[in-house]
């Protein structure tokens, strides 16, 4: 249930990102879907192998190439999908702090409506 209300209401947050910066593009719901599906599927499958392999970059920025890999996410699940399109790298990376913002809002959210459970 959790699940499915996450997924929702992050393809809602990608609609409300489309609206509010017009470097991002989404067609409709179906493809804000899509897109919320595959940028998860990235962050969980792909991220944590870039974070790993570009660990010594990230170090010596400081943490700020972590936003180059979250907008590398972002871009590439934009190339894979029809309906959903960003500009550039530069859209791809305010609208990618843009979707983190409105990720932890989601998430804030679900976690008071959703207490965790002790064992």
């Amino acid at each position: 249930m959790k699940l499915i209300l996450t997924w929702l209401l992050h393809a809602t947050a990608l609609l409300a990102l489309a609206h509010l910066y017009s470097g991002v593009e989404v067609k409709d719901f179906r493809a804000a879907l899509a897109a919320a599906f595959v940028i998860g599927l990235f962050n969980l499958v792909v991220r944590p192998a870039l974070v790993v392999l570009t660990l010594p970059v990230t170090f010596f920025t400081l943490g700020l190439f972590l936003f180059i890999i979250n907008a590398l996410m972002f871009w590439a699940a934009a190339w894979l999908l029809d309906g959903f399109q960003v500009r550039g790298f530069g859209s791809a990376l305010l609208g990618s702090l843009i979707y983190s913002a409105f990720g932890v809002l989601i998430d804030s959210a679900l976690q008071r409506l959703f207490p965790p459970q002790p064992f």
